[in-house]
């Protein structure tokens, strides 16, 4: 990564275009620039945000980190190390193992929801009975099991989340 080339910030893009060669909403630019991941641009003589080179640099890491399941917090993390530190491999790991630890609960989350709704549809017959399995199963689930879905959906949710209440949306 050559950090000259992220600190460009010369205008050259108008958010339009940004959004579009890196697949970034254009809210989800302004947004991210309101809560510092992004500089401020320069703008033109008529207010309009014109971005440079470093921006859509960051941008792509940001969105590339996002998909990767990055919060909003680590993602600012890994930039700052890759803007402050020589070199930042020891403190980009460290993020990136915690991280990692929190995909694979969310996996073990996930493997256990399969399992509970694999169950539930096979003990779900296609007639027409007043009882069904299925929705008698919703009201019987297991404690652990509601606990780790609660868990999962929480963990979800405030990774997500935005001040506001929106969701960070990117596509």
């Amino acid at each position: 990564m050559d950090k000259q080339a992220l600190q460009d910030t010369a205008p050259r893009l108008a958010i339009g275009a940004l959004s579009r060669r890196t697949g970034v909403n254009i809210e989800t630019v302004r947004y991210y620039e309101r809560i510092g991941l992004l500089p401020a641009p320069a703008r033109s003589e008529g207010g309009h945000r014109l971005y440079g080179g470093g921006h859509l640099m960051r941008l792509n890491f940001v969105r590339r980190a996002r998909d990767l399941g990055f919060t909003l917090d680590e993602v600012r993390a890994l930039l700052e190390l890759a803007e402050k530190r020589e070199p930042p491999c020891a403190g980009a790991r460290e993020v990136a193992v915690s991280h990692l630890s929190d995909v694979r609960a969310k996996i073990a989350a996930l493997r256990t929801m399969e399992r509970v709704l694999a169950d539930m549809v096979a003990r779900c017959k296609e007639d027409a009975t007043p009882e069904c399995p299925l929705i008698e199963a919703l009201f019987d689930l297991p404690a652990a099991a509601v606990a780790n879905l609660k868990q999962l959906g929480a963990r979800r949710r405030r990774s997500e989340r935005r001040p506001g209440g929106c969701r960070d949306q990117e596509r």
